[in-house]
């Protein structure tokens, strides 16, 4: 296949992406290459550009290319999770180097931050970036990277995006965004100004809760960038040949899947809303969501996932999560099974989540089975 015109629309970015027809046999699906070591040429060299699995293997290669091209991004960096991936950026910061991050941000971010670069020096300011006052109140001249995660997890808050890259503009300040809850098919943070932009390929992109890993896409291939892939090769936590061959296999039905998982969370979070057990319902494809205009104007669409809250605080949400029959009681997200789970008790007791709440990943089964398993459940609570 010749290379590929950048007007492509994404789902057919999304099957040709990184893909290639074998040389060697002709195989339309891309072989997974095992080997860890690839031979050297006769004068030493490696023409054929692989030396070592950690340092290049055709299989992540290729899974590079792809998210590069989905996110328009000008390169691609993988790695073994999602927080390998978050890691590998905070490793290219200095001691006395600062940080601004959401409050409601991804508690596992959030421990790297505290747990592993604050020893080192690294600082950082945890501030409601939904609020672009507070956001600006909290840069500082040492500040090096603006962390935004829109939509939030678990409150599903939206950050304006273009309005945070115009603020960190010439200070020196990269804007990162964790897109995971979104995936490209449904936002594009780089087009809106970002730097770089960040993925759990666990979740929408991997689709199958089976493989793990994470990703880095930049706008430019620049210094920055290069510490991410020195990061990469020097840490060595990058996915397997099979991982990454995994990914690449679900990213064809990813606008396709995107869809449904999006057109189910609309009609499963219209129904929480109506029902009067729940207090309050966290999806900005609700017209009364404080966060439904921006969603509209730098998303797609409005995502598959949302949080709910039931009266009765703790006991009343754990009830309920015990009394669904088609949503799995499990964490993560992306997947095509619906998966919900009380947010706060995964957080550990620092959690600020409130109490009842419900996060739920809305699956690919049919809208009104979903409805009606949450509907039978908050009966019995």
């Amino acid at each position: 296949m010749s290379s590929l015109k950048p007007q492509l629309r994404f789902e057919t970015l999304a099957v040709h992406a990184g893909q290639k027809v074998d040389p060697a046999t002709g195989a339309v699906v891309a072989p997974i290459h095992l080997s860890t070591t690839f031979e050297r040429d006769i004068d030493g060299g490696y023409s054929r550009g692989y030396l070592y699995s950690r340092n290049h293997n055709p299989n992540r290669n290729a899974l590079e290319e792809a998210l590069a091209a989905l996110e328009g991004g000008a390169a691609g960096a993988a790695f073994g999770s999602g927080l390998a991936a978050v890691t590998a950026v905070f490793q290219g910061l200095q001691p006395g180097d600062h940080v601004v991050a959401p409050k409601d941000i991804y508690h596992g971010t959030a421990n790297v931050l505290k747990h592993l670069f604050a020893k080192w020096g690294v600082v950082f300011s945890f501030v409601d970036m939904t609020n672009l006052d507070a956001t600006r109140a909290a840069i500082q001249p040492n500040t090096r990277i603006l962390w935004v995660e829109t939509p939030s997890n678990p409150l599903l808050q939206c950050t304006d995006i273009a309005a945070l890259v115009e603020m960190c503009a010439g200070k020196n300040i990269r804007v990162i965004a964790d897109n995971t809850f979104a995936s490209p098919a449904v936002q594009n943070p780089l087009a809106l100004g970002c730097d770089m932009v960040m993925h759990a390929t666990t979740k929408y992109l991997g689709g199958r809760s089976d493989v793990l890993g994470g990703a880095l896409v930049t706008r430019q291939a620049d210094e920055h960038f290069e510490a991410v892939r020195t990061a990469q090769l020097f840490g060595g936590a990058v996915p397997s040949p099979f991982d990454c061959w995994l990914v690449m296999r679900s990213l064809s039905t990813l606008a396709y899947r995107m869809a449904a998982h999006c057109h189910n969370a609309g009609r499963v979070a219209a129904f929480l809303q109506s029902h009067p057990k729940v207090t309050a319902v966290h999806y900005p494809g609700l017209t009364d969501n404080p966060y439904h205009a921006l969603a509209k104007r730098q998303m797609r669409a409005f995502g598959g996932m949302l949080s709910f809250e039931v009266q009765g605080g703790q006991p009343a949400a754990m009830g309920l999560a015990a009394k669904v029959a088609l949503f799995t009681r499990a964490t993560s997200l992306g997947g095509v099974e619906s998966l919900i789970e009380h947010r706060a008790s995964i957080e550990g007791p620092q959690s600020t989540t409130p109490q009842g709440l419900l996060r739920v990943s809305v699956g690919l089964e049919h809208a009104d089975d979903l409805i009606d398993d949450l509907a039978q459940a908050l009966d019995q609570v």
